[in-house]
């Protein structure tokens, strides 16, 4: 995809930049598996599977943050992330989150944006099964689809099996498993990723504790900064800062990126709180 990184994929989601760069992704996908309220835990099949416990206080079921995406002064468009289901995949309970960019009416005229990415996220472990995005970016489209073995650690992937680490994260579930971790000033939190063909170790640094002010409210966050693998139009330039609030949600507030020309920002305009549920 022309002009995008990895790893602003993974938490800004969409931008346009004039002329340069295409809104960046989040998306969604239908699915046909079934809700979780059907799950048994006494014959789950867990046996196999990925054993790891993460312990969730961040974010469930109907969680919902709306941002509007600013290049410079202007407003490019809007996007959500919205935390969709409770479901079961691969005789685990897992969460459906599903991200969504669309261009304003004013960008619209001239580069229409609508892009929907789902991950299928594992409730228990917090990592991912499924991944789906499905871009429309004035005259571009991208389908592409990749599901994940944890039990054997293989991708698959355009028609081929590439080996992966285990509880490896996608370019949407690596930002809900970093909500799940205890966040230092001063220390650097490391997770395996694949995006796109790529498998990579993705750092992300705890900078300082900042206050800060959008359209949602005012909160005290941590600044965090992962450390871009960036190609094409990025390289050496892309840097992107992140506010999570500092508190067990640890919900984005602010992304801002610089790019080749000028820079980007997503601010939370409003937010619903999810259902923390207990496994």
């Amino acid at each position: 995809m022309p002009g995008s990184t990895l790893l602003q994929r993974v938490l800004v989601g969409l931008v346009i930049v004039i002329g340069l760069v295409p809104f960046f992704y989040f998306a969604s996908i239908e699915i046909g598996i079934a809700r979780a309220s059907a799950y048994q835990s006494e014959d789950a099949g867990y046996e196999g599977a990925a054993e790891r416990y993460v312990e969730n206080v961040a974010f469930g079921v109907h969680e919902k943050l709306s941002f509007d995406i600013n290049y410079g002064f202007i407003n490019a468009g809007t996007a959500t992330m919205e935390v969709a289901g409770l479901v079961e995949y691969e005789n685990r309970p897992c969460y459906q989150i599903v991200s969504r960019a669309n261009s304003n009416k004013f960008f619209s005229t001239f580069f229409k944006v609508d892009d929907r990415v789902e991950s299928i996220v594992d409730a228990i472990g917090i990592f991912t099964w499924r991944f789906e995005k499905n871009l429309q970016e004035g005259g571009y489209r991208s389908d592409r689809m990749y599901t994940f073995d944890q039990r054997n650690n293989f991708v698959h992937y355009k028609g081929d099996t590439l080996p992966v680490s285990e509880y490896v994260q996608d370019a949407l579930s690596s930002l809900y498993y970093v909500r799940t971790q205890p966040l230092e000033v001063g220390k650097t939190l490391y997770l395996d990723n694949f995006t796109d063909g790529r498998f990579y170790t993705l750092e992300v640094i705890v900078h300082k504790r900042e206050a800060i002010s959008v359209k949602a409210g005012t909160f005290d966050c941590l600044v965090v900064e992962p450390i871009l693998q960036t190609v094409g139009v990025f390289k050496h330039t892309g840097k992107l800062t992140v506010w999570l609030t500092d508190d067990r949600l640890k919900m984005p507030v602010l992304m801002k990126s610089k790019v080749l020309v000028g820079s980007i920002s997503a601010e939370l305009t409003e937010y619903q709180l999810g259902e923390i549920e207990a496994f």
